[in-house]
């Protein structure tokens, strides 16, 4: 994964509301959340959940769908994958080896 990409994905779950919208989200699976079910769980204001939801989907972290008069938020989980992927592979990628 490119370096800057995953830093925009974790720089915007780097707020605490994201980070706890995020995690909605990812809790609810595959059917997601409307807006409405989102603010009355995390209570918080209308306009403070588009804000956050925004930057959420700007890295494709999320993805918003018009369902009726409803807008249903869902984790987007092949990039959330990716992303813990892209991190874990690098895990003792460095490290020193001995031998015995």
């Amino acid at each position: 994964m490119d370096i800057d990409l995953a830093a925009s994905r974790l720089a915007a779950l780097g707020n605490s509301t994201r980070l706890r919208l995020y995690r909605l989200l990812v809790r609810a699976g595959e059917t997601g959340l409307s807006m409405g079910q989102i603010q009355e769980k995390l209570g918080i204001p209308g306009s403070t959940l588009s804000h956050h939801c925004r930057a959420l989907v700007q890295v494709d972290l999320i993805q918003q769908e018009r369902a009726g008069t409803s807008l249903i938020c869902r984790t987007n989980y092949s990039v959330m994958r990716g992303l813990i992927d892209d991190l874990a592979a690098e895990c003792c990628a460095d490290a020193c080896v001995t031998s015995n």
